[in-house]
């Protein structure tokens, strides 16, 4: 098996074609949910900076779509490429919205009021109390006004839906990194010796092509 880095042109040995994406692009959507869980439980619960968030979505995207064909060793034809990478891209996105969902949901529906004087808001656990935290913020109470949040029960519907809309745009930036990364690879000149538009370790040629791509 050779080795190489994610973009080289000499990966490690072709992992078993399946129908649509190669087994490879399997195991990168694996490794995907992994670095999803990093990222989400690093920059949206140890430290809360949801722009971290947001800028390392299509990074992660060209990363793990890279991987994905580099594992599989393919190169051609084209429509594998990019299956392979939007695969992995979509399983590593859906993790990560997931991820920083449940953890920013978590911030406000377990809100217990308590301000950062060691005081406690009157009020009710949750989204009740994370309005009574905006409301007595001189800076964040204009957010209330703006989205037409009066009461703690408008407050979670508010958050929700911000979180399911944040939740999307993550996936199709991860999912869009991913494509360059194929794009990239598509227009790449192959390496020789190519079996069914994949590169094979030397003694497995009879053996990489057993499903046509």
């Amino acid at each position: 098996m050779s080795s190489g880095t994610l973009t080289s042109a000499t990966g490690p040995g072709a992992a078993a074609p399946g129908r649509f994406i190669d087994l490879g692009a399997v195991f990168a959507g694996y490794v995907g949910i992994g670095m999803a869980v990093v990222v989400a439980i690093a920059f949206a619960l140890i430290i809360p900076v949801q722009t971290i968030v947001f800028v390392s979505t299509p990074i992660a995207g060209v990363i793990i779509g890279g991987y994905a064909n580099n594992r599989s060793g393919r190169w051609r034809p084209m429509r594998r490429v990019f299956l392979n990478a939007a695969w992995a891209g979509f399983v590593t996105g859906l993790t990560l919205a997931v991820m920083y969902i449940i953890l920013r949901l978590l911030f406000v529906f377990a809100d217990t009021g308590t301000m950062p004087n060691g005081s406690t808001l009157d009020c009710v656990m949750g989204p009740d109390c994370t309005y009574q935290r905006y409301a007595h913020d001189p800076t964040l109470a204009p957010y209330l006004v703006d989205g037409g949040i009066t009461d703690g029960p408008s407050m979670g519907a508010a958050v929700i839906h911000d979180q399911l809309v944040g939740g999307l745009i993550i996936v199709l930036a991860v999912v869009a990194g991913s494509v360059v990364a194929a794009g990239f690879r598509s227009v790449r000149t192959p390496p020789p010796g190519l079996v069914d538009g994949v590169v094979v370790a030397t003694g497995s040629a009879s053996s990489a092509g057993s499903t046509p791509a």
